[in-house]
């Protein structure tokens, strides 16, 4: 009988568990999930195929110790744990697939990867992620990349009064990316802008109309993608950019420390406190994905240039029969693509893997655009070519 490939899933949260049970639903795989919330752990235990046990990822010793009996890990934890865990994983030497989304620069971690001689597959979601991965086939695609716009959001198909918005992924980490500065190119040069900037407002079909804002989305790619004009935006509902500007020009973000009778605090503590409850998505409580990549650029063919405009949609919503929300399929069944592409042996590169490298290989792109559209996440493309004229 042939032995089962070990994978741990690292979080058993709204992300996690999705991409547990799908990757249990392989027969080639044993499947783990580790949490150092019971109750999160819990929701898993009715199922067969899945072992859970509890663990504090952020115990360097404990988490090395585990991870040695597995083959593969995927870390679905919150961003202000995923490098540190990232990299305790890369220097136990077990291949990784990663959707934690962490803000440091993994730059570090690249040299560490290929002297391990593994694979550690990061920012493997939707955004960054299949965002990247399409942005970089079609950039691969190009003899010059003129022009990329990412616009992608979460949210929820209920708007309540007063944000009309529910945190899809860890809340922290909404909060960081509406704190962080946002980078993007224009002219050729990086520029940095306040989170929630340069808003505009962007109408989608059998949607509405959505704002659009910077948030610091593009990531790996500033480096890895020479484009003169890139910029990704976060999308919301009408309205929520005054209010969360509101809570920030008032210092409700600070990490500053306060006095407050005698008791020193951080407002974005306090502040959290207050929003998590409001931004938490029950099971059950529907939401939707919606994502638009659009990449402009000069091709070639016998002599003659063309431009060429790639061009990706997604809506994607709820799943009524599975109850798995919108954000953990679109996010989780990439990764648990990346996961079987890996494992399969179509994708061999070693070292630390950023999505758009991903783009480089048109059969990893289809492979993975295939799987999601067998899981009902469906991604709609479409190209437009202009003949240039000659000089």
């Amino acid at each position: 009988m042939l032995l089962k490939m070990k994978i741990l899933v690292l979080g058993a949260g709204l992300v996690g568990r999705p991409m547990a049970l799908d990757l249990a639903n392989d027969a080639e795989y044993k499947v783990d999930v580790a949490d150092a919330n019971d109750e999160r752990l819990k929701k898993l235990k009715g199922n067969p195929a899945i072992n859970t046990l509890r663990l504090d990822a952020g115990d360097e010793k404990k988490l090395k110790r585990t991870v040695q009996s597995y083959d593969l890990i995927v870390n679905a934890l919150p961003g202000f744990l995923g490098y540190r865990v990232t990299k305790w994983v890369i220097e136990s030497g077990i291949n990784l697939v990663d959707i934690s989304f962490f803000p440091e620069d993994p730059e570090p971690l690249e040299k560490l990867a290929i002297e391990k001689n593994i694979t550690a597959m990061i920012d493997c979601g939707v955004a960054p992620g299949m965002s990247y991965i399409l942005a970089g086939f079609a950039h691969y695609q190009l003899i010059e990349t003129q022009k990329i716009r990412i616009y992608v959001g979460g949210l929820p198909v209920i708007r309540n009064y007063p944000f009309e918005y529910k945190a899809v992924f860890s809340p922290v980490d909404v909060i960081e990316e509406y704190t962080r500065p946002a980078r993007y190119v224009k002219g050729g040069q990086i520029i940095v802008m306040p989170a929630l900037s340069e808003a505009e407002l962007i109408d989608f079909p059998n949607l509405g109309t959505l704002e659009a804002f910077n948030t610091d989305g593009l990531r790996s790619m500033l480096k890895n993608i020479p484009c003169p004009d890139m910029v990704e935006k976060t999308l919301r509902y009408p309205g929520h950019i005054s209010k969360i500007q509101f809570l920030k020009d008032c210092g409700f973000f600070s990490e500053e420390l306060i006095d407050y009778q005698g008791i020193k605090i951080r407002p974005l503590d306090f502040t959290s406190q207050i929003l998590f409850p409001l931004w938490k998505l029950n099971e059950h409580e529907k939401d939707l994905t919606i994502m638009t990549v659009i990449v402009e650029g000069i091709s070639g063919h016998n002599g003659e240039k063309i431009r060429k405009i790639f061009r990706w949609d997604l809506l994607d919503t709820y799943d009524e029969k599975t109850g798995i929300h919108s954000m953990a399929r679109t996010t989780g069944y990439t990764a648990t693509a990346a996961v079987r592409m890996l494992t399969s042996g179509i994708f061999r590169q070693k070292g630390l893997i950023y999505p758009e490298f991903i783009g480089k290989y048109p059969e990893c792109v289809a492979f993975m655009l295939e799987y999601l559209k067998k899981r009902g996440v469906n991604y709609i493309s479409s190209t437009e070519e202009t003949l240039l004229p000659e000089n």
